[in-house]
């Protein structure tokens, strides 16, 4: 209301019918809406003068659209990406050799241990433009239960030592079965949670979600029954000014981190026709796994 009374006062004291496009709205229960408005004044001899107001909720019209872009974004990215990779990895092959046969000729063990060190480098940036490649096998799909792919992740990260963290879970029960790769399902959520707990070190909190929605359009796709897998935490969310990069490649915000996690773990999901998203603001960021229900043909 607060967003809409400025307009209605303008639109009633001028006396001119006011647009506004994707306007942004709080509901009672606080949830926030998106919609297109127009504000029309009525005037009618020997009565108060009245506004008309039109509201076209959009919210859904919106996400469709920044989902087919971003499935048309990550399609372009790897495109270019495997096109990079291919240009790199022909000469890292011939310094890998030329190391190699330079080594056989060496007969001081201290001069060989640089050719080692040739031979080591070229084979670590073969290895990272192979993830950046990220996955070339299409899914081995099976009968999959999403709640034990996430007890395993939720396993290996806590076992893996995180002070302070803690995970917590929110499962619906009723989520059958479906057929999928449970091993790219693991690595996908794996590597979003591994990033939460490396935001939240010194503690903090990760909740698992299952969710199920009907009739929901993932991309220009309507399905009939979509799996909804929310990771979220209370880290210090992410920096504005990489929302729109954030599934590319060799996008991080760690010195020390390759950028790839995100961008592997959206190629995996879009292998089973879902969609990562991500919506972050300081104190909670949630990455919402996106994925088309197909019930499993052993049901």
């Amino acid at each position: 209301a607060e967003a809409l009374l400025p307009r209605i006062r303008s639109a009633a004291e001028e006396y001119r019918t006011i647009t506004e496009r994707e306007l942004t709205l709080r509901r009672m229960d606080g949830s926030l809406m998106t919609v297109d408005c127009m504000v029309t004044p009525q005037m009618e001899p020997g009565r108060a003068p009245e506004v008309l107001v039109e509201m076209i909720q959009v919210d859904r019209h919106l996400r469709i659209v920044r989902e087919g872009s971003l499935i048309e974004q990550n399609q372009v990215v790897r495109q270019l990406v495997r096109g990079m990779a291919h240009e790199i990895k022909n000469p890292l092959g011939g310094i890998r050799g030329a190391a190699q046969l330079l080594e056989r000729e060496l007969k001081s063990e201290e001069q060989k241990e640089f050719t080692r060190i040739i031979i080591d480098e070229a084979d670590r940036l073969r290895s990272l433009v192979n993830r950046m490649l990220g996955p070339n096998n299409l899914p081995s799909k099976r009968t999959c239960n999403i709640h034990q792919v996430l007890e395993h992740v939720r396993s290996l990260v806590l076992a893996e030592g995180h002070q302070g963290l803690v995970i917590h879970r929110d499962y619906d029960p009723s989520i059958p079965d479906f057929t999928a790769d449970p091993e790219m399902l693991i690595q996908a959520v794996l590597n979003i949670v591994r990033n939460a707990a490396r935001e939240l070190e010194g503690g903090g909190n990760v909740t698992l979600r299952t969710r199920t929605r009907r009739q929901f359009t993932i991309g220009q796709v309507r399905h009939r029954l979509v799996l909804c897998v929310d990771i979220i935490d209370d880290g210090p969310g992410v920096p504005p000014e990489m929302m729109e990069t954030l599934f590319y490649p060799m996008v991080t915000g760690h010195a020390d981190g390759t950028g790839l996690g995100l961008a592997i773990a959206q190629s995996l999901v879009n292998l089973h026709g879902g969609l990562i998203e991500c919506e972050s603001r300081p104190g909670k960021t949630v990455f919402t796994l996106l994925l088309p229900l197909e019930p499993s043909d052993e049901q």
